[in-house]
């Protein structure tokens, strides 16, 4: 078989942080492959591109999650004993737990409780001078996704649980501080999610039957067993969390409204498929997850290379995502562009790919699809506000991006509407 094209650099771990989202393009360029060999932390990594990639990550159980990420990442985002560390029949079991929160209702009622949650902070927005979109809707998410799982918070149990679930996130992709920092709050968060599984074990207080917390406290693993008390708080920060991060995808949502007004009048002017199109090329575009990794768990080819069990393998996202053999002008911003789009499980993949049932896809990729239609109602008809000048540039090196003002607004006007 063919050699691998290698990047020649002893160790790219620092070009990585350099480059971020656009480190594994520049090195497919200079290569000229859709797949070579790099070294990150001194690790052999092998990194791949496109539909094809996407397919052969995805497509089967060829690749465990477990030895794929930095440690610190893995604490961060998922940690030891998750649904996403598991791998075949016990995997598909504990995903089927989190797909169960995924019925349309489900989602509405996730839906319904942002909607409040936003509409109630408008009139403290309208006496601010300025506001900053993206950390408002942190806490709007929180407080809607925890009254949604049955475990509604006080004010001040609010502010906390969202500036960790969103430490969490932002330490993910950097280095120290922030990641030491994102430890610390992870512990903290952890330690609270425990004491909620154990009190509804106990019975005190009584979550409603069927919600998302109730359902995660009492579910069994296939050995008939209860999960551990921290690997139930582990599940529940892991459903919670992701939702927080949907804050990212909104203020991404309120840049492309304010950079493509035109989007705005096809939303506002009822055009059926605006909305879907719109919020579809905004996980598109926008910069999400870089990258995901995986751990061949046996010998595989792909494309005449060969890959030994045990191969570190890095699925580019970003990269997939604007592939211009698979997105015609895949850097300019198109909703349009998915009135064709095929539904493809792995030539979109902002969030994984394949299966969501049996693989390693997101399963909160189609709330995170409604929790933003619902947030760009609530931009386009809900309210009126300025968009001042600012610093809207997104730098591609911060993983994970979000444009440098984080969006101001300002002079907010709530939108009244004539009762039916």
């Amino acid at each position: 078989m063919p050699a691998i094209p290698s990047d020649p650099n002893p160790d790219s771990s620092l070009a990585l942080l350099a480059d971020g989202y656009t480190f594994m393009a520049k090195r497919r360029r200079r290569l000229g492959s859709d797949i070579f060999v790099t070294r990150l932390m001194l690790r052999k990594a092998t990194c791949i591109v496109g539909d094809e990639a996407a397919e052969f990550f995805y497509g089967g159980d060829r690749f465990t999650r477990q030895g794929a990420m930095p440690p610190t990442t893995v604490r961060l985002l998922q940690d030891k004993g998750s649904v996403q560390q598991l791998d075949g029949l016990a995997h598909r079991h504990r995903k089927l737990m989190f797909m169960s929160f995924m019925t349309p209702g489900s989602i509405q009622k996730l839906v319904d409780a942002m909607v409040d949650q936003w509409n109630s902070r408008i009139p403290t927005w309208e006496s601010m001078d300025e506001v900053v979109l993206h950390h408002e809707v942190q806490e709007v998410l929180c407080r809607a996704v925890c009254t949604w799982a049955g475990i509604p918070l006080s004010e001040q149990s609010a502010k906390k649980r969202t500036r960790e679930f969103t430490t969490m996130v932002d330490g993910s992709g950097t280095v120290f501080p922030q990641t030491v920092w994102g430890l610390l709050l992870r512990a903290r968060n952890l330690r609270w999610a425990e004491g909620v599984i154990s009190k509804i074990r106990s019975g005190h207080p009584r979550v409603p039957a069927g919600s998302p917390a109730h359902v995660i406290a009492w579910h069994r693993d296939l050995d008939g067993e209860l999960l551990d008390t921290k690997i139930a708080a582990i599940e529940l920060v892991n459903l919670l969390r992701p939702t927080v991060a949907v804050d990212r995808f909104v203020t991404f949502a309120a840049l492309a409204l304010h950079e493509h007004p035109e989007c705005r009048e096809q939303i506002v002017g009822g055009d059926g498929d605006a909305l879907e199109h719109f919020v579809q090329e905004v996980r598109r575009y926008y910069p999400f997850f870089p990258f995901m990794g995986g751990r061949a768990m046996g010998e595989f080819s792909w494309r005449g290379h060969h890959l030994p069990r045990g191969s570190w393998v890095i699925l580019d996202a970003y990269g997939t995502n604007h592939d211009p053999r698979i997105w015609d002008d895949p850097n300019l911003f198109r909703p349009e562009r998915f009135r064709h789009w095929d539904g493809s499980a792995f030539n979109f993949i902002p969030q994984g790919g394949g299966d969501f049932a049996t693989g390693h896809r997101c399963p909160g990729e189609w709330a995170a699809i409604e929790l933003m239609k619902g947030a760009v109602r609530q931009l386009t008809t809900a309210m009126e506000y300025e968009v001042p000048l600012q610093d809207l540039s997104i730098d591609l090196s911060r993983m994970p991006a979000i444009p440098k003002s984080r969006f101001v607004i300002g002079n907010v006007r709530q939108i009244e509407h004539e009762a039916a």
